[in-house]
């Protein structure tokens, strides 16, 4: 897989192609699973061009795009404290999303993805990554467990109107 893989820190030149893969690879994984009344207005406004753009431009943010095969096939979202969605603890360094195309899952694409929050949470001597994972994401929490991560706490999803539930989940460095 490696020889096959390139994950390259977006910038600005990439908001078409983020916006793009994250609504796709949003939708994929969660639509099916909501009811399209609060699924469609949250995927239009957290996927929005000017979302995207805001999120991009914010210098607590980063994202990150992995190729395979020198197509475009998941990203990385990664945040520090101000930009984070939950805890904002400066010693931390927030996992917002790791998304891969259905077409490429199975590759250990995510895994690589993960290892890149790895690696940036440790050049930036954080004490911890965490992220928030929907409690109705078994793939997603399995795939955390395996990396070492723990639940430790809830928190609300406000997906449109419908009030989910993530768990938080935390790997100590």
């Amino acid at each position: 897989m490696a020889g096959n893989t390139e994950i390259k820190q977006c910038s600005i030149e990439d908001l078409q192609s983020l916006t793009d893969l994250g609504r796709k690879t949003f939708s994929d994984t969660f639509a099916h699973l909501n009811d399209p009344k609060h699924f469609d207005p949250y995927l239009a406004k957290a996927f929005s061009t000017g979302q995207i753009r805001s999120e991009l431009e914010n210098p607590d943010t980063e994202f990150y795009q992995i190729f395979y095969s020198q197509k475009l096939a998941g990203y990385l979202k990664l945040n520090s404290a101000p930009a984070q969605s939950d805890i904002r603890d400066p010693e931390s360094l927030e996992i917002e999303r790791i998304y891969i195309l259905d077409t490429f899952q199975g590759l250990g694409l995510g895994k690589a993805l993960f290892n890149q929050a790895l690696q940036r949470a440790r050049e930036q001597s954080f004490r911890y990554l965490w992220l928030g994972v929907w409690e109705q994401n078994t793939k997603a929490i399995s795939f955390y467990e395996s990396q070492g991560f723990y639940k430790f706490a809830n928190h609300p999803f406000k997906l449109g109107d419908d009030l989910q539930t993530d768990y938080l989940m935390r790997l100590d460095l």
